[in-house]
């Protein structure tokens, strides 16, 4: 049997490693309980799955005392005002990626880049390059694709290049990557119905922090894009006074199987019981529900909201990306459409092999996908 997970024997761990001891405020040990406990009766996790989310979890609380011993060393990183300017939300699979990492070129934005989500505490003595974080952050790249050599091939992966902020809400351990990684249905209902509001706060905390490390983000605007804003879209728009949700479109009918495809690829590193059947309904369910939601909050507050087609990525990507700078306020110059092109030519030589998956693979059918997803299909996609 699986050795269980205990919260305890984790901040204990996290203490010994970091040689650190104060936490802060200890509202997080609501959603670590919740995710352990689900861990425990319900993810199946494999010998080395088990053993690789103990470290996960370490790790996550060992940032989370070193983000306070950092704040309480350099009480200056609080004045700092991180400036968010577009959060790129929309069901995954929909062109969110190639629309964040675009606009992340931009001279007049900032994202945060891959080996800053993985590490973003400096390490002791290290200088502003960041040299030992790079490096850690380009083996634990190689590691997870030797574990899941088709992800690849699903989410192109740049260990230097723009990715998700929602790792760094994993440290809050209120996040979609948990459910995403993990067979947790218990912990998925709980952040369903949780308050994130404190757990936005640290992620403005986060960016402070990285804000603060490098003076070439001066100036710039934040972008951020994780569909997890999905489950909070009330709560980004709070914390980020003025910020604008970019929603990506495409028919769930497509989106729906290739992220259940993409979950199931991520999971396997952690369970030998995989169900893709059981994948592909609980996602089904999950972001129908996220959708209906993101209706009520966009019927409340449209002056909010820039939607941007799927099909408008795949064929007119510049144009796109033009146009949700215009509508963050910052209108395309020349420099902006320079980086563009540049990255769309990058991305074309880089880009891999095709995904290839089937509705029928998860439990899925397109006429029972039409009937569930029709609400949102009348009006946007």
């Amino acid at each position: 049997m699986t050795a269980q997970l205990h919260v305890d024997d984790l901040l204990a761990a996290a203490r010994d490693k970091a040689g650190l001891s104060e936490f802060g405020d200890d509202w997080f040990l609501e959603p670590l309980g919740v995710l352990v406990s689900a861990l425990n009766e319900e993810a199946r996790l494999s010998g080395l799955g088990a053993e690789m989310t103990r470290r996960r979890l370490t790790a996550l609380l060992v940032d989370r005392l070193r983000l306070r011993a950092l704040q309480r060393e350099h009480p200056e990183i609080l004045d700092v005002e991180p400036v968010v300017a577009g959060v790129i939300c929309g069901l995954p699979r929909t062109g969110s990626t190639l629309l964040h990492r675009l606009l992340a070129t931009s001279p007049k934005l900032t994202a945060t880049l891959s080996w800053e989500t993985s590490y973003p505490v400096p390490f002791p003595g290290e200088g502003p390059d960041a040299p030992e974080r790079k490096h850690r952050a380009q083996q634990r790249m190689r590691a997870f694709l030797e574990l899941s050599p088709d992800f690849g091939d699903i989410h192109t992966v740049q260990w230097d290049g723009p990715e998700e902020e929602v790792i760094l809400v994993d440290r809050s351990f209120t996040s979609m990557s948990f459910d995403s990684f993990y067979w947790v249905p218990r912990y998925g209902d709980w952040l369903r119905a949780a308050d994130q509001r404190k757990a936005y706060a640290e992620l403005r905390q986060w960016l402070q922090v990285l804000q603060w490390q490098d003076p070439a983000r001066a100036g710039k605007r934040w972008v951020l894009k994780s569909p997890h804003h999905l489950t909070a879209v009330d709560t980004v728009l709070d914390t980020f006074d003025g910020c604008r949700i970019v929603m990506t479109h495409r028919s769930p009918l497509r989106a729906v199987p290739s992220y259940a495809s993409m979950v199931r690829t991520m999971s396997a590193q952690y369970s030998d019981a995989t169900d893709p059947v059981a994948i592909g309904r609980y996602w089904s369910e999950r972001f129908a529900t996220c959708l209906r939601d993101f209706g009520a909050v966009r019927a409340k507050r449209p002056e909010r909201f820039v939607d941007v087609r799927f099909d408008t990525m795949l064929t007119e990507p510049v144009a796109g990306a033009r146009r949700v700078l215009e509508a963050l306020g910052l209108p395309a110059d020349e420099a902006d459409d320079a980086a563009f092109e540049s990255y769309v030519e990058r991305d074309r030589r880089e880009r891999h092999a095709a995904h290839s998956y089937t509705a029928a693979d998860f439990g899925l059918s397109p006429e029972q996908l039409s009937r569930d997803f029709a609400f949102y299909q009348e009006g946007f996609s």
